[in-house]
């Protein structure tokens, strides 16, 4: 029996309303339920004092601080390699097999688990190259785990670009690089920037790779060579072991909230810059 065009139409927008107001409700869930056990035990003390008793007392300041210290590090070696590979992979290249044997080890790269990423960072930088458990060591494993996810969103937004853009700035006389700079890169913006906040979030939230490179030190970290707790080691310890629930909750509810603002800002700023190169 053939169904009428009309009624497959209804059904199809029925599923998808039901499957996004699904995906929608869950987020909802899980922020609100965090942001629900954890905003209630957040104060000015909590974000400003050290950890005390090994988090059953005192405030997340070194966490704070060795998280950012930590994610500054990975995005910044891991966004300026990852356009540039991204850039050169989609407008130097020649498509053959070789950068076709390129984007599937970066494909396989981002399906690793980051455990392989903690134990690679691990022995690399910690045991062979003498850096130890420390934010530095944390931040280059950081790096390597987001640096596929950046260059595949990057390239992807490269090559998103109408083709059109290139051919009129080549026939104006530019360069290639003057092509990338000032016909593709302004374009290629908000999608390069997407990877760059996605590899921001999956820093701030990893833990695994961390425990291993990183350490779990309570201290604050005075430079790069030392030893930090990030945020999620610490909700990662505090909740494993049971040590303080409520602490728990208000450091997930931390996370969140730094997330959501870096997002917040991040996207921001890409909206006013996209608005500036339209108005020009």
């Amino acid at each position: 029996m053939r169904i009428a065009p009309a009624i497959t139409e209804r059904i199809a927008k029925f599923v998808l309303m039901m499957s996004c107001a699904t995906a929608v409700l869950a987020l909802i869930f899980v922020i609100g339920f965090v942001l629900a056990g954890g905003l209630m035990h957040l104060s000015w003390a909590f974000l400003t004092e050290p950890i005390l008793d090994m988090g059953r007392a005192g405030g997340i300041l070194p966490a704070i601080v060795g998280t950012l210290l930590m994610v500054f590090v990975a995005v910044g070696i891991a966004a300026p390699l990852g356009v540039a590979s991204a850039i050169y992979l989609s407008e130097y290249t020649i498509e053959g097999w070789v950068t076709q044997a390129i984007r599937f080890g970066i494909n396989c790269l981002a399906g690793v688990p980051s455990i392989i990423f903690g134990l690679f960072g691990f022995i690399l930088f910690v045991v062979l190259l003498g850096f130890g458990w420390s934010i530095l060591s944390g931040g280059l494993s950081l790096a390597a785990m987001i640096l596929p996810t950046i260059i595949r969103t990057a390239e992807e937004a490269l090559r998103s670009v109408p083709s059109q853009y290139r051919d009129v700035a080549a026939s104006l006389g530019a360069s290639r690089w003057q092509v990338v700079t000032k016909s593709v890169l302004p374009y290629a913006l908000p999608g390069i920037l997407t990877g760059i906040i996605l590899g921001i979030g999956r820093s701030i939230e990893e833990t695994a790779v961390v425990i291993f490179t990183a350490g779990s030190a309570v201290q604050m970290p005075k430079s790069l060579f030392d030893s930090a707790r990030t945020m999620s080691v610490h909700f990662y310890i505090l909740a494993r072991e049971g040590v303080s629930n409520q602490n728990a909750y208000a450091t997930a509810a931390v996370l969140i909230c730094t997330i959501l603002i870096i997002n917040i800002l991040a996207y921001t700023i890409m909206h006013q810059m996209m608005r500036g190169k339209r108005a020009v």
